[in-house]
């Protein structure tokens, strides 16, 4: 049951290491209980048409411009936050393959073992259409360990793949870990990341705060420090 001080954040598990620890700095100086839940965009869409109720959220933009077209945010709120590229990581100690160019991203996608990817969420819906694009789909796919929900890179902990693939920011979140970098740029598009109050949240003064202090210029570091690069610039 909620409180009068609590304030409820639904929000894309892509920027988790990020926005849990800037919530709960926020919440803590504002005297509210900030409770988040994290789960892929194309999740969290599900539950708020199926009424799942929240203050603020946190979704890939096209997902926000869905909400913000059925009326379930309030419009004039909705803010580009950050930018995230997918990119690719080994176990930590292991031997650093080269992605560099496309050439040679084919090359260590074959040469892998097992490769671990999600089935929803942004990055996993660039991966499957790439190596679509670079006719290597049948062979990644063959050895692939394919996460239905989650972060790819505890694939690596456990041993069950060599390379896992997702956005930067989300592999970060794992400990063991070793992050090569991004998937070159020319072959991929960045996911933007935005957030907006819900239009029926009976805290929306306090949910626009938050999304305010999210935007802001003295938590850009924080975000940088996750993998993920503002939209607007200090």
């Amino acid at each position: 049951m909620a409180t009068s001080a609590e304030l409820r954040l639904l929000s894309t598990l892509a920027v988790r290491g990020a926005v849990q620890r800037l919530a709960g700095q926020f919440g803590a100086a504002a005297g509210l209980r900030i409770v988040a839940d994290f789960a892929p965009t194309l999740a969290l869409l599900d539950r708020l048409r199926a009424g799942e109720t929240a203050d603020l959220v946190i979704l890939t933009r096209e997902g926000v411009d869905q909400l913000a077209a059925e009326a379930r945010l309030s419009a004039d709120t909705c803010i580009d936050l950050v930018r995230s590229h997918v990119g690719l990581a080994v176990r930590a100690g292991a031997d650093r393959p080269d992605i560099a160019t496309e050439a040679a991203l084919r090359a260590t996608l074959l040469a892998a073992r097992s490769v671990a990817y999600s089935r929803i969420g942004a990055s996993g819906i660039l991966f499957a259409a790439l190596i679509e694009r670079m006719g290597i789909a049948a062979e990644v796919n063959a050895k692939a360990v394919v996460v239905p929900m989650g972060l790819t890179a505890e694939r690596l902990v456990s041993g069950e793949a060599d390379l896992a693939v997702q956005q930067i920011s989300e592999l970060k979140q794992v400990a063991g870990i070793d992050v090569l970098g991004p998937i070159p740029l020319h072959l991929q598009t960045p996911a933007i990341f935005s957030a907006a109050v819900m239009a029926a949240s009976p805290r929306a003064p306090d949910a626009a705060r938050l999304l305010r202090h999210l935007a802001s210029p003295e938590v850009m570091p924080a975000l940088r420090e996750a993998g993920l690069e503002p939209c607007i610039e200090a």
